[in-house]
């Protein structure tokens, strides 16, 4: 992958191109990127450059043979590691035991998350890890010769799935053979082994803006711009979830909110036990419930908004708007906080795979405590 395939994050690029320019290449870094922010691409288009044998000012020239192998990502001296499961129970499996559908994968969607890829590969809902046997395959690998670059690279995707298997690493890291680059990708600086992060580089990487997200989706995904921009704001800088977002624009998040506000408010209690049941349904799936939880909280973002900004200036639907607006009535500041904390515990919950129809159930009784103004009973 190019420098110029990834979007935005030009200053982080040139500090990695910098980086090799002047020698001053660590030889273990960390690139830490909120999903969606375009971690994978940059350390894919970072690898290219080491190995690149015409190196130009803004990044690999994409023509010479180097280029063209780490383009495909078969070149020999550039490895990936990448959290894996088992193809049957007793399997000890390693990273090159799905090298064909990781190559399938980043190249047709590298901004995908850690989910995306597991369920790629056909996890369901299997936990996938980095395996102590992928750690010896790692050192066994770096243990080579390079075979055609300068550089010999390791590119860890997601380190966080290493768990305590990562100490199996820590000399090979501290003192690694000459030239080997250790070049780890994630999204959670907290989930980072402490010992792996006290041996490596940080580079931080910020959300993608608002207007470069615009532009992506519009230019590369040939999303209409009106479309583009609604998605760019709640997506809040995540590539991946606007992407997501518009793949499922059928899903009529708006109506569905409006529905369970309403049953909660009027006590419909028939009404609101049939909206769990739908949106716990296997049908809606994890993601997308999560997604409605985050449309939900950037609708009252969206609300917040509207009492400092003209509502013209902002990228939400004429409906969504009215819908604020009537949101502004409902509750007031120190509630909206409170429901949008409740929110983002309950896409948290999700994510570690709670039981959907208990957690709603859970959400819907806390809103009610919360839009009535009373303290929230302990759950």
């Amino acid at each position: 992958m190019l420098f110029s395939n990834v979007i935005g994050q030009e200053d982080i690029q040139q500090q990695l191109i910098k980086a090799v320019e002047q020698n001053r290449i660590s030889h273990a870094m960390i690139i830490l990127a909120p999903e969606g922010s375009g971690g994978l691409p940059l350390g894919l288009a970072f690898a290219q450059y080491l190995v690149c044998e015409d190196k130009q000012p803004n990044g690999a020239c994409g023509q010479c043979p180097a280029c063209i192998k780490a383009g495909r990502y078969i070149h020999p001296d550039i490895h990936f590691s990448y959290p894996v499961i088992p193809r049957k129970a007793g399997d000890k499996p390693v990273s090159s035991d799905y090298a064909g559908e990781w190559r399938e994968f980043i190249s047709t969607n590298p901004y995908g998350n850690a989910y995306d890829w597991l369920q790629f590969i056909g996890a369901e809902n299997k936990q996938g890890n980095i395996t102590a046997a992928e750690c010896q395959e790692i050192i066994r690998k770096l243990s080579l010769k390079s075979f055609e670059s300068t550089y010999k690279i390791l590119l860890m995707w997601m380190p966080e799935y290493l768990g305590n298997e990562g100490n199996r690493l820590l000399k090979l890291i501290e003192e690694p053979p000459d030239n080997t680059i250790f070049l780890l990708v994630a999204e959670n600086q907290e989930q980072i082994l402490a010992t792996i992060l006290s041996r490596t580089q940080l580079v931080k990487v910020n959300p993608l803006p608002r207007e470069v997200m615009v532009e992506a989706l519009v230019n590369r995904a040939q999303i209409p711009a009106a479309k583009a921009r609604q998605a760019a704001t709640i997506a809040s800088g995540n590539y991946r979830e606007a992407l997501y977002m518009l793949q499922h624009s059928d899903d009529d998040y708006h109506e569905l909110l409006r529905n369970w506000l309403n049953y909660i408010f009027t006590g419909n209690r028939v009404a609101l036990q049939e909206w769990i049941e739908n949106i716990a349904s296997a049908k809606t799936g994890r993601e997308n419930q999560k997604q409605f939880l985050r449309y939900f909280i950037n609708l009252l973002e969206h609300t917040l908004r509207l009492r400092y900004i003209d509502k013209s200036q902002l990228a939400f639907s004429e409906e969504e708007t009215d819908f604020a607006g009537k949101l502004q009535k409902l509750a007031d500041l120190g509630q909206m906080e409170q429901i949008m904390q409740e929110l983002d515990n309950a896409c948290y919950y999700i994510e570690r795979n709670a039981n959907a129809k208990l957690l709603f159930h859970a959400l819907s009784v806390k809103l009610q405590y919360i839009f009535k103004r009373k303290p929230i009973p302990v759950m």
